[in-house]
């Protein structure tokens, strides 16, 4: 049985290579395997690195080691090209025991041998003053896909969102519901905490914009928050908590859910803030400025007024960056592996945590996925001016447009059939959209890119399972398949996709990069397309129809394991 085929198809061509190395009589080289142009094999890697050993050019390296190896256990040939190694694997061996060990293995295929590491992965962690929009939801769904991902690596993962329950932001808002009177207040576009309530920060900032003496109040508030006063951390905290009720109701409609919530002012109370502060505080390159406490990051190759990174304001209260500093203290006890997900934007403030740490003596270190930001054609979004797409609104429309589109596809269902089958492609719709891109680019939300069900979509994956359910409910009872009858190069080209699968799961938890399991899906699902245009499953002479049947639910079962892997359902009719 398989359980990672292309782990064992490497495995094997290394332990051929070194082999005819030993025979050339050349020290062994450990040369990355890539995968060449179509046509040109299925594995291959460079032997420009031979070139001084062999005293030769790449090409004559290629063919003299061509010459020298073997074809092992999973490959038919090696051929020289353009200075590469080339290999054929020998399909008719391989094809039946991937679909044997996927048939086998079934919904565990693709899943990887246990981890000892603990992995705590902080995901979302935005300011809880108001409704979740569209950008900051790309924090959640990267973060979500990855936990995903690294379970079914194999490790034990933890998700936590750390509650941002202290700071001015959250002064303001909590003033603002304790003063500000709801008949000043516009209509909430939605019955729910988060809505309701982000119109109090909204109105507090407009406030502040002309009165100075309200700006006192707060820093007298920010002030006695940091130092510990439980009145006004518990007022905050319990605005904080309406305002996460209704974020995480949010989250759960595209499938979001996280195991833990760290409550940011707990470093506060705790008094491990404040152990942070009096620690730099000890180090050489700690300087104070009126008052307000910084250390000198110059020598570490940070330049300018980001040089000096503060931990104290002039009043003695704590910044956001020290009381981070606190919380990942805590977090490194608690896991081998501290994972967060942030915006681009966080970059600098990672850095100097990091460089903090240094000075603390402190070895631990996070490891941080960082992405692009969400923007509107007309500029970024914002929750305190209301310039947003709201998240809410758009699993709405999504899954109202897919409702439109079953209705034309499919007239004769239920009413309540088409609103279950809506609400999944919706869903689904909205992750994909942003899961597909890779991190480090920008998106610039359009409504028509994000809905948009053709080319490369969740919903063209969904409907891709979807066929391959119908097929498997048309098709009789198979026993006695022969899959060394899936000769066909639309079923080699399948079995080698599906094959992947494993190795994919590996290199995206290697990599902390979740995109490429979104192509993979595509990609299979329209591998499948293929062979279901020019490979007829029922109507197919019987051995051939049971083989190709079996191809077919293997197709099912990696298409329901990528797609819940990155959090979509996946719908048995479309």
């Amino acid at each position: 049985m398989l359980r990672d085929p292309w782990a064992e198809i490497e495995d094997d061509l290394r332990d051929i290579r070194r082999k005819a190395e030993e025979k050339l009589a050349v020290e062994h080289l450990d040369i990355p395997l890539e995968t060449p142009p179509e046509g040109l094999g299925d594995i291959c890697f460079p032997a420009f690195q031979y070139s001084q050993a062999l005293e030769a050019s790449p090409e004559d390296c290629a063919e003299r080691i061509v010459s020298a190896m073997d074809t092992g256990e999973y490959f038919s040939k090696h051929e020289a090209a353009r200075g590469y190694v080339n290999s054929f694997i020998d399909w008719g061996k391989l094809t039946p025991q991937v679909v044997e060990s996927i048939l086998s293995l079934g919904p565990e295929f693709g899943g990887l041998e246990p981890k000892d590491e603990r992995i705590l992965l902080e995901h979302t962690s935005v300011n809880p003053t108001g409704p979740i929009h569209i950008g900051r939801s790309r924090n959640s769904i990267i973060g979500d896909t990855l936990a995903r991902v690294l379970r079914r690596a194999g490790y034990d993962v933890t998700t936590e969102f750390l509650v941002n329950d202290t700071g001015r932001q959250m002064v303001v808002l909590t003033w603002a519901t304790q003063n500000i009177s709801e008949d000043e207040l516009p209509k909430a576009r939605r019955d729910k905490d988060d809505h309701l309530i982000v119109r109090y920060y909204q109105k507090a900032y407009e406030i502040l914009e002309s009165d100075t003496t309200l700006e006192k109040t707060i820093e007298d508030l920010v002030l006695r928050l940091d130092r510990g006063e439980e009145k006004i951390a518990r007022d905050v905290k319990a605005v904080a908590e309406k305002v996460m009720e209704g974020m995480v109701s949010t989250l759960k409609e595209i499938g979001v859910t996280l195991d833990s919530y760290f409550w940011e002012s707990s470093t506060i109370l705790d008094g491990s803030v404040h152990e942070v502060i009096e620690s730099l505080k000890r180090s050489e390159n700690a300087h104070s400025d009126a008052g307000a406490y910084y250390l000198d990051l110059e020598s570490s190759g940070i330049h300018g007024w980001d040089a000096r990174f503060f931990f104290t304001r002039k009043d003695g209260t704590s910044l956001y960056t020290t009381r981070d500093i606190a919380y990942h203290l805590g977090k490194f006890k608690r896991c081998d592996i501290a994972i967060n997900v942030l915006g681009e934007d966080q970059k600098l403030g990672m850095k100097q945590l990091t460089l903090a740490l240094d000075m603390m003596g402190v070895e631990k270190r996070p490891e941080t996925v960082f992405y692009a930001f969400v923007s509107l054609p007309t500029g970024k979004m914002s929750t305190r001016s209301g310039t947003t797409v709201l998240l809410d609104d758009l699993i709405d429309e999504s899954r109202a447009r897919a409702a439109e589109e079953v209705k034309k596809r499919r007239p004769e269902l239920s009413p309540e059939r088409i609103e279950s089958i809506a609400n999944i492609v919706g869903t689904g719709a909205v992750r994909y959209n942003i899961l597909r891109v890779q991190p480090e680019k920008k998106i610039v939300f359009k409504w028509e890119e994000a809905l948009n069900f053709d080319g490369n979509t969740a919903p063209f994956i969904q409907y891709s399972h979807a066929r391959a359910c119908s097929i498997l409910r048309k098709a009789p009872d198979r026993t006695g398949k022969d899959y060394g009858l899936l000769a066909h190069p639309a079923e080699i080209r399948l079995v080698n996709t599906l094959s992947r699968f494993p190795a994919v799961i590996r290199n995206c938890a290697g990599s902390l990069r979740v995109h490429s399991l979104a192509s993979y899906a595509y990609d299979l699902s329209s591998d499948f397309n293929q062979f279901y245009r020019d490979c007829g499953v029922i109507r197919a002479e019987p051995e051939l129809r049971d083989a190709r049947g079996a191809l077919v639910e293997c197709t099912k079962i990696v298409l329901v394991s990528s797609l819940d892997t990155m959090g979509i359902q996946a719908p048995e009719e479309m």
